[in-house]
């Protein structure tokens, strides 16, 4: 079984002949001007052109340019056309080209353009509140069962929490169970997709919402509440309370941060992770299985 990183040229080919088909299938509220911004992720930094100032292995760019006050004055991407060339090619096609802080051109450096391992959207949750998106990770499954199952063991490992997670993950066995050397087991992500679908049924019943979605993410999954109404404009306090909710009462294992912090970027659906090589998209049941309903068209 294929679990393994995409490839440089893998990820280029993915964005030029795939991603475009999956374009008109992107959700609603994902436009070239609708998340504040895109952020995309690099494996190798990357220079920008302000001098003494780090490599980046992470940018963000806003959809708008604003004046002084925060007023929009101008799209940084004519269409979502210039939203895929700038995930293809991000120092070729940097919005902020004009700016010292664009990346560094790199016909102009010794290393090659870099490529997007990892392409996220900006949640918005103050200009977009009805936009609530849960979080729910294969290895906090896999820790938490490692947890379990060593509960009566003595675990020798430094004061840290991640230590003492990857001594979990390897005395219980997950870490060499398939996908061998990543930190869960495909018995947790399956789990992982069956939380979401009940977290989904959670917003459905208990918050009555109509718009929901489960996404699958990669590693994990996040479920969407998308409802428009104003009674569904989720502020920081509302949020926190969900979170309770859905952690106490129905044990759902979320990230409570992803749900309350509003600055957060998410996996953009039909984007590539490119640490295992499948598509992150929208999906319709728990019995959703990655391991052949994901794969770009490159593993074919």
């Amino acid at each position: 079984m294929i679990w393994r990183e995409a490839t440089r040229s893998e990820i280029y080919a993915y964005y030029d002949q795939e991603f475009p088909e999956y374009t008109d299938q992107l959700p609603g509220f994902i436009t070239a001007t609708g998340p504040k911004e895109f952020g995309l992720s690099f494996r190798d930094r990357h220079p920008i052109r302000k001098d003494e100032r780090p490599d980046r292995d992470f940018i963000r760019r806003a959809t708008w340019r604003t004046d002084s006050s925060g007023e929009r004055i101008a799209q940084h991407f004519d269409g979502f056309e210039e939203v895929r060339s700038f995930i293809q090619a991000p120092a070729r096609n940097d919005p902020f080209g004009d700016s010292e802080y664009a990346l560094a051109d790199p016909g102009l450096l010794v290393k090659s353009d870099p490529v997007s391992a990892g392409v996220y959207y900006g949640l918005d949750n103050w200009e977009r509140p009805w936009v609530l998106a849960v979080d729910i990770d294969a290895k906090d499954i896999a820790i938490a069962r490692a947890d379990r199952e060593l509960k009566d063991v003595e675990i020798d490992s430094h004061d840290d929490d991640r230590s003492r997670n990857e001594v979990l993950l390897t005395e219980s066995g997950i870490q060499a169970t398939a996908p061998a050397g990543y930190p869960y087991a495909f018995e947790d992500l399956k789990r992982t997709i069956e939380y979401g679908f009940e977290t989904r049924d959670i917003f459905e019943t208990e918050f009555d919402a109509d718009d929901t979605m489960v996404v699958y993410s990669g590693q994990g999954v996040h479920v969407y509440l998308l409802d428009d109404d104003p009674e569904h404009d989720y502020d920081e306090s509302s949020r926190e309370v969900l979170n309770d909710l859905l952690i106490e009462r129905y044990e759902i294992p979320i990230d409570p941060v992803v749900t309350a912090d509003r600055s957060r970027l998410l996996r953009v659906p039909y984007s590539l992770h490119a640490e295992v090589c499948r598509v992150v998209q929208p999906i319709d049941s728990s019995a959703f299985d990655p391991r052949t309903e994901a794969r770009p068209q490159f593993l074919e």
